[in-house]
C-alpha cells in the first residue's frame, strides 16, 4: 500500500475523511475494500466458483432487463447514513446514474434496484448482517443473498420491502432449487448449476 497522493491523516469519524482515505490508498490488487460502519475493510481475493456464480447470476438477470438498467460487478455505492461504501458482486441499476456521477468512483445507494453478495469465508458473516443492514437502510428494494456456507448447507435468500435496516425475507431456497425473482425481473435462476464449495 502506498501513501495518499497529499499528505493526510484520516478523520475516522468523518464520512468525508472515510470515503477520501477509500478513494486514495494503492490498495492490494484483486482485494475488495469497503467501508462498513465506519471501519475500513480489506477482503482476500475470491475463489473461482465466487466469479462463476456472478457470471451466471449476471447472464440470467441481462435478457430480462429494461434496455436503460445495467448489471454490473465491481461498482461501490454509497450509503453515508450508516458510513458504508459497499461493492456488491451484482448491482442492478439504470445506467443514467452512471452518467450522472461519471467522475466520481461510487453511486448512490438508494440509485440501485437490486443488489446480490455471493458468500465467502471471510465475507458470509458481514453479507448476512452489517451488508443487509446497509442495504436495507438506504431503501434497496431487492436484496440477493447467495450464501455458500450458510450452516445447514448452501442457500439463496430474496430479502424485500426494506423498513428502516430490516428486510423481510421474500423467498428462500437451496442451492439445487430453481429460485423466482419478482417483477420487476419475474425470473427464475437455476441454483443447481452454482458450484457447491
Amino acid at each position: 500500500m502506498s501513501a495518499p497522493t497529499a499528505p493526510y491523516v484520516p478523520d475516522h469519524d468523518s464520512w468525508e475523511g472515510l470515503v477520501r482515505l477509500w478513494e486514495e490508498l494503492d490498495w492490494p490488487e484483486g482485494c475488495k475494500v469497503e467501508i462498513i460502519g465506519g471501519t475500513v475493510r480489506v477482503a482476500p481475493r475470491a475463489a473461482n466458483r465466487h466469479a462463476l456464480i456472478a457470471s451466471m447470476v449476471r447472464r440470467a438477470l441481462c435478457p430480462a432487463l429494461p434496455e436503460t438498467w445495467g448489471v454490473h460487478q465491481r461498482q461501490s455505492i454509497a450509503v453515508a447514513s450508516c458510513k458504508a461504501m459497499l461493492t456488491p458482486d451484482i448491482l442492478v441499476l439504470d445506467s443514467s446514474v452512471l452518467v450522472e456521477s461519471a467522475t466520481e468512483c461510487y453511486v448512490p445507494a438508494e440509485r440501485a434496484v437490486l443488489v446480490a453478495e455471493i458468500t465467502s469465508l471471510s465475507t458470509a458473516a458481514q453479507d448476512r448482517t452489517e451488508k443487509s443492514a446497509a442495504y436495507a437502510r438506504a431503501g434497496i428494494p431487492l436484496y440477493l443473498l447467495i450464501d455458500a456456507h450458510a450452516p445447514g448447507g448452501p442457500t439463496v435468500t430474496l430479502y424485500g420491502e426494506p423498513k428502516q435496516d430490516e428486510y423481510r425475507v421474500l423467498g428462500a431456497g437451496r442451492f439445487g432449487d430453481t429460485f423466482h425473482l419478482p417483477t420487476p425481473f419475474d425470473l427464475a435462476i437455476d441454483t443447481s448449476v452454482f458450484p457447491r464449495p
